[in-house]
């Protein structure tokens, strides 16, 4: 018989899963009440996994709970824009430099393959177009030879995403894609050539003109 604890975990590991793809595809929007009964039907699970995944998630800065135990999904904010491009632009470059320095041959080839995946992000992007983006840029952070830069980086990401979704919702023009297309051979190239300043320099000014960016700068603005 399985263990009714190690059951729950398991269902509480699943209802985690889930609810977090939802909210970071933008399928549970910020700022949203969570109807955590209407959720655990759904999910075909019991309200107590599903609690456990929701403080979980709360952990992890996505959900917040309060004292009369209902859940929302933690609004889009200027203060955690901002900080997140902050911590971009130190940690990125140096993952970029780190990357060029340390690459094997491997890890050239993967970012080499996940550059040829990438395609323009327009208005409301599929998670699997977001997803190409993603595996580019761990590409280049799991070359950095640093499994705690790349921790750090992949939750970066993970928060940063929802914030990409709100920049989208503004279309980009031309020039602004196509300087992204730039940027992302450029990065390519000086880890190719084993330049780490060149790396660092491109990674800065990409984070610097990034959709998370463009998030925080529309969200300030919405806060004068």
């Amino acid at each position: 018989m399985d263990d009714p604890n190690g059951a729950r975990a398991t269902k509480a590991e699943l209802a985690y899963g889930l609810v977090r793809e939802q909210i970071l595809r933008g399928d549970l929007a910020p700022g949203c009440v969570i109807q955590q009964g209407q959720l655990a039907r759904d999910l075909g699970i019991s309200t107590t996994p599903l609690r456990e995944a929701l403080r979980r998630l709360m952990s992890d800065g996505l959900v917040e709970l309060d004292a009369h135990r209902d859940a929302r999904v933690r609004a889009l904010t200027a203060e955690e824009a901002r900080d997140l491009v902050e911590l971009r632009r130190s940690l990125d470059p140096l993952a970029a430099g780190l990357a060029a320095e340390r690459r094997t041959r491997a890890d050239l080839e993967t970012i080499r393959a996940t550059a040829a995946e990438l395609t323009p992000l327009r208005g409301d992007p599929k998670a699997e177009e977001l997803g190409t983006h993603r595996r580019f840029h761990h590409a280049i952070y799991s070359a950095s030879q640093n499994d705690l830069l790349v921790q750090t980086l992949d939750g970066l990401w993970d928060k940063a995403d929802r914030y990409r979704r709100l920049a989208l919702t503004v279309d980009r023009s031309q020039a602004d894609l196509d300087r992204t297309h730039a940027e992302h051979q450029a990065l390519v190239d000086a880890i190719a050539a084993g330049d780490a300043e060149t790396a660092a320099a491109v990674m800065r000014d990409h984070v610097d003109a990034s959709l998370g960016a463009r998030a925080a700068t529309r969200l300030e603005t919405r806060t004068r």
